[in-house]
């Protein structure tokens, strides 16, 4: 078995493999066309130290001759050569830095919209039991962390690998005895890279988790802030965030120290490096000692002050191979968390019944047409190849269902109802009682445990869920309005309306008259959830932009219980207006809006214990009666 730290770093290599895939993946051309690029800049760089070798020669030669002739036009040439060479770094690093522009803000634009796409993929049970603060940081703090790595971290990393590669060819080229004194130098430098740098790594990731949950607090708190302050929750939010603050300070205070301390160290054994090679080369000119190399050069002057160049650039280079290590660390753990996102799986789609505009036959046969009809159709293909076409009515029954959120603890037991076309069902019962996820079940936010539920007689398995929740129509109790003008807020509902259609929805539902108070009307823009409307204003906003969606079943989720009884009276008209000729489910809070329902349903705990219509209901006197008269109050 692996032990924890291989686990780890057998992790990393795999995010790391499959980071670099997936940026060779959005620029297959661009990238390696970089990467030439990155390794032109990164030989040039090492190339000096061969020149200064041959310039020292050629200079020990003639003094030792006294012949000076010839040696400027040699050194002229070297230098010609080296400029040239210069000339080609330079271009080469100019364009790769230009690149690496575009393929980073690239690839990270890549990311976000595969994050996103998938997002919109994943069932609502992902969002229900992730915090909204940490999501968001996928998009902030784990894309930033991605965006130094690949701008900065990757190509340094290369340059100083491809550097000291070829700076280590050519130390072995020019003397193996001088080569061992720095690699036993390198060693060092690399004992304390591992041990120093490890921990700063450990804790970079730490900080990374620890800002994930800092800032799901924060938002958290920024959307409870009416409820802090009404109950003076002030000093005591101060107080959590500090125990939240102050981990994130430990953890990042912890990473950095030691990032901070890796730097001084490695620059000080890189000039003690210098120093020991300088004594070495020193001893084995005095002693000397026969050079042992692949180039067959006597030992001598020409060697040595090279050699002292290039231990500088291998130990620099070195060392900035362990400053990126944190940076790699973070961006790894950041990379991890967001390919976490996009593999996520998305909501399970079995269905393969579809809604298609139709229209009627003369023999009173549907077949399916392109226009829009407002007559709607499933087309449901069967094994056999024919297809046969329903017409959508808006007929929803649901037979013995059970069903739990979480494995063992049941929330709905043997639930058995039917809505007719145009009938109105209500729910009623105490919070928990299992209102609110029967709704869920029938746009299949969740799918059931046990039992059948049939829309027009369909399975609702069968249809694909695309489809099913195009043909409900929701008005929740939490309204939510995103940034954008009233008609696009309304147009939401359908987005091929048109402004007419738009304006005949606000009118059904009650909207227009307020709307056309607004400063600038239909053309008003909203922003931060219509903070600028009343919570009713923007309840008959959520009913305007389901009755422009038109669809023959509607879904009302307590959607008065927070306003007032004078506009819950307006909105009230609303949704008349809007359940006329549909078949509605109602969760009711104020049992005076349902009275008018074809059934009721009373729930408890999962289970309904009565049933009928408003009348029924109270010649009965069990809990609806007592409800009703105040006997019993719901919670």
């Amino acid at each position: 078995m692996l032990s924890k730290s291989a686990k780890k770093h057998q992790g990393s290599k795999g995010v790391l493999g499959r980071l670099i895939r997936t940026l060779f993946g959005f620029y297959p051309v661009l990238l390696p066309v970089t990467i030439v690029c990155i390794l032109i800049s990164a030989v040039v760089s090492s190339i000096p130290a061969v020149f200064m070798q041959n310039i020292i020669s050629y200079v020990e030669q003639s003094w030792k001759s006294g012949n000076w002739d010839g040696v400027s036009a040699q050194i002229l040439g070297l230098v010609v050569v080296l400029a040239i060479f210069y000339v080609l770094s330079l271009a080469a690093g100019f364009a790769f830095n230009q690149l690496m522009a575009v393929i980073t803000q690239g690839s990270l634009a890549k990311l976000r919209e595969k994050m996103f796409n998938g997002m919109q993929n994943l069932p609502v049970k992902y969002f229900d039991t992730h915090n909204h603060g940490d999501v968001m940081s996928y998009y902030t703090n784990d894309i930033d962390t991605l965006r130094q790595m690949i701008s900065q971290s990757f190509p340094q990393l290369m340059i100083a690998a491809v550097t000291v590669l070829t700076v280590f060819s050519i130390m072995v080229y020019y003397s193996l005895w001088m080569t061992l004194v720095v690699i036993l130098g390198v060693v060092v430098m690399t004992l304390v890279i591992k041990k120093v740098g490890g921990s700063s790594a450990k804790y970079f990731i730490r900080q990374q988790l620890a800002l994930g949950r800092t800032e799901g607090f924060v938002e958290e708190m920024m959307n409870g802030q009416k409820v802090i302050k009404v109950f003076c929750h002030e000093h005591q939010a101060q107080k959590e965030f500090d125990a939240i603050n102050d981990a994130l300070f430990a953890d990042a205070e912890k990473a950095n120290r030691y990032a901070n301390m890796l730097m001084p160290i490695l620059n000080n054994i890189g000039n003690v490096l210098y120093v020991i090679v300088a004594l070495a080369g020193g001893i084995l000119l005095i002693t000397a000692v026969p050079n042992v190399s692949i180039s067959g050069i006597g030992f001598g002057i020409s060697i040595v002050i090279p050699f002292l160049n290039m231990t500088k650039q291998f130990a620099g280079n070195i060392s900035q191979v362990s400053n990126q290590l944190n940076a790699i660390v973070m961006g790894l753990a950041g990379a991890q968390r967001i390919f976490t996102l996009i593999d996520e799986k998305p909501e399970p789609d079995d269905g393969y019944v579809t809604l298609v505009n139709a229209r009627e036959t003369r023999d009173g046969h549907l077949e399916e047409c392109k226009e829009r009809t407002n007559v709607w159709a499933w087309k449901h293909p069967h094994s056999d190849g024919t297809v046969t076409y329903t017409r959508l009515a808006g007929d929803v029954r649901m037979f013995d269902v059970d069903f739990a959120y979480e494995e063992g603890k049941t929330v709905l037991h043997d639930v058995s109802l039917y809505a007719k076309p145009g009938q109105k069902v209500a729910f009623v019962g105490s919070t928990g009682a299992g209102k609110t996820t029967i709704t869920n079940l029938i746009n299949r936010f969740y799918d059931i445990a046990d039992g059948k539920i049939r829309y027009d007689g369909i399975n609702i398995n069968k249809i694909k869920k695309a489809d099913l929740r195009r043909s409900l129509g929701m008005v929740l109790q939490d309204t939510n309005l995103f940034t954008g003008t009233v008609m696009e807020n309304i147009r939401y509902g359908r987005l091929d309306a048109s402004d007419e259609e738009c304006i005949a929805a606000a009118k059904l539902a009650g909207a227009h008259d307020f709307i056309t108070r607004l400063p600038q009307g239909y053309d008003t823009p909203l922003s931060g959830n219509g903070a600028s409307l009343s919570q009713g204003q923007r309840q008959l906003l959520s009913i305007a932009r389901a009755a422009v969606a038109d669809p023959p079943v509607m879904i009302l989720d307590e959607a008065t219980s927070s306003i007032d009884t004078r506009t819950e009276a307006i909105v009230q008209q609303g949704m008349d207006a809007l359940m006329t000729n549909r078949t509605v489910f109602v969760i009711a809070h104020r049992l005076s809006t349902i009275k008018n329902s074809d059934a009721i349903m009373v729930l408890d705990h999962g289970r309904i214990i009565e049933r009928g219509t408003h009348d029924e209901l109270l010649k009965q006197k069990g809990t609806y009666y007592q409800l009703y008269t105040g006997a019993l109050e719901l919670d």
